[in-house]
C-alpha cells in the first residue's frame, strides 16, 4: 500500500474499514500521511488480522 492509495480517499475507505471491522475506534483509524503501517498495525493490533489481509481488503476496496 503506498501513500497515494491512501491519499484524498481516506476517509471514504475509513468507513468501509468500519464497517467491517466495527471493534475499531476513531483513534485506531487516525491516519497521518506517510504512516500508513502505523494505521495498519493499529488495525492488526484491535482485530487480530494479518497485515497481508489487511492491506489486501484496503486494496480492493
Amino acid at each position: 500500500m503506498t501513500e497515494l492509495s491512501f491519499k484524498g480517499r481516506w476517509n471514504t475507505l475509513k468507513g468501509k474499514i468500519k464497517q467491517k471491522y466495527a471493534q475499531l475506534t476513531d483513534d485506531d483509524l487516525l491516519f497521518e500521511e506517510g504512516k500508513e503501517e502505523e494505521v495498519i498495525g493499529r488495525i492488526q493490533q484491535r482485530t487480530g488480522e494479518t497485515k497481508e489481509n489487511i492491506r489486501s481488503f484496503i486494496a480492493k476496496l
